[in-house]
């Protein structure tokens, strides 16, 4: 008879990295409404949140306590199981997709033990986060089908058929990328990326990818239904698109989820193009302090370029006007694809040429 053994230490070891990582995901996405709004009073020469709290720090709370006691309606003819399922999975999947990241490098104890920064490191990572964000869709997808409203259902199919656009381009874009890389985890992807400068050329991909790079960025965008491609929700012509009949925390479950996506999609991004928690001079810092503090300082050092990136999501947003609904397919079907096409053959034929 076969005897498993459980290795509780690792079992405990996984639960904390997963709380912890779910309690700063949750809480950047908290912050990240007050950021937003104090980024968009500065580029319009006003305040923001001002009055709650110092600086109006204490507005995404406020905010937190006016949704939970919210009546919550549920129109008649809607379909209540999906009703509910639609936030639910939204805000599932978007915390779903930070357990394949490497948050920092592995931290090595006295006793020999290794305790990775990650909370899977799967060798088919990238696979992973693609099937993670198609599954958010339907979040969206349900939410406004089981509505039963025509502006809502207008939103959900508009998020179904920009996601379908988006996604090929952003695969596309990261063929390129991992015909480099010749790896599906993001763990390894990062080490390729180690320091900053190596045999006279930057280590991070944004060097050796910049059009794979813009392609991916401007794939974001409308995997993430921010401005300018924030079609399914867009207020002067959808009222608020797939969620306009929800309200209390099931309206808060959708807003939320979308900043924790944002969080997330920056993380990756960076961790990409960016060479994760990377940084110049890394190794003589390593050097100079123990390992657990060198891992905090990695971590630190993804997070404050993953901040950097979700303010420049929102120096777009409050930058450039939405597109009309034809231009936005017109740029995914034919700029984009192509675009990452004649990446992936340039590509193709660089490393064909070097190997030779």
């Amino acid at each position: 008879m076969l005897l498993l053994t459980i290795d509780w230490s690792f079992i405990i070891e996984k639960l904390i990295l997963i709380s912890v990582i779910l309690g700063a995901s949750l809480g950047v996405a908290t912050y990240a409404t007050w950021g937003e709004r104090k980024v968009a009073a500065w580029m319009q020469d006003r305040k923001g949140p001002s009055r709650a709290g110092p600086f109006g720090l204490l507005q995404p709370i406020a905010d937190g306590i006016k949704l939970f006691f919210k009546e919550e309606i549920i129109p008649t003819d809607a379909n209540r199981f999906l009703f509910i399922l639609g936030p639910s999975l939204a805000m599932l999947t978007a915390c779903m997709a930070s357990a394949v990241i490497p948050w920092g490098p592995s931290i090595e104890l006295e006793s020999g033990r290794i305790i990775a920064l990650q909370v899977a490191d799967i060798n088919i990572g990238i696979l992973y986060v693609f099937g993670v964000v198609s599954v958010g869709v339907y979040g969206i997808m349900l939410g406004g089908w089981a509505s039963n409203n025509k502006y809502s259902l207008m939103g959900s199919v508009r998020a179904a058929s920009q996601a379908i656009s988006y996604e090929l381009a952003m695969g596309i874009s990261l063929i390129a990328l991992l015909m480099m890389t010749g790896t599906l985890s993001l763990a390894e992807i990062v080490n390729q990326q180690h320091g900053f400068w190596e045999n006279g050329w930057f280590t991070w991909n944004v060097a050796k990818q910049p059009l794979g790079f813009i392609i991916f960025l401007v794939c974001a965008f409308a995997e993430l239904n921010r401005a300018p491609f924030d079609l399914p929700e867009a207020e002067s012509e959808l009222v608020a698109g797939y969620h306009t009949e929800y309200s209390s925390m099931k309206l808060g479950f959708y807003l939320f989820a979308e900043y924790v996506n944002l969080f997330i999609s920056s993380a990756i991004l960076i961790t990409l193009f960016f060479g994760g928690y990377n940084f110049p001079f890394m190794d003589q810092v390593a050097g100079s302090v123990s390992p657990v503090v060198f891992s905090i300082i990695c971590v630190l050092v993804l997070l404050t370029k993953t901040i950097m990136m979700i303010l420049f999501f929102m120096f777009i947003r409050w930058t450039i006007p939405r597109f009309r609904y034809d231009q936005l397919m017109n740029l995914g079907w034919k700029s984009l694809i192509p675009l990452a096409l004649v990446n992936m053959l340039i590509t193709g034929a660089i490393i064909i040429w070097v190997l030779n």
